[in-house]
């Protein structure tokens, strides 16, 4: 892994949680809302976000800061497919 690949990961981490710090304590946002926040440019390159901001979210959910749910509902990281939101732990 590159600096700047580090730099990015650190960089998705700290703005799930501020996108979370910003909204109601019950509400939860798409992987994409961190990957357009970090994405730099006015295309839609930062659909290459995607996966890393996934990433940061597991690693979020593993250090106890947030949840990952479908259809509202927790799930564990290694098992969600499909589309997921982010949300502070209840």
């Amino acid at each position: 892994m590159t600096d700047i690949e580090r730099e990015t990961d650190r960089r998705l981490e700290r703005t799930i949680l501020d996108l979370l710090d910003s909204r109601a304590p019950t509400a939860s946002i798409c992987p994409s809302d961190a990957a357009r926040a970090v994405y730099e440019g006015d295309d839609d390159g930062w659909r290459a976000l995607m996966e890393p901001a996934r990433r940061a979210a597991r690693r979020l959910v593993a250090a106890g800061e947030v949840e990952i749910t479908q259809a509202g509902r927790p799930v564990e990281p290694a098992k969600a497919r499909g589309p997921i939101r982010i949300r502070r732990i209840r």
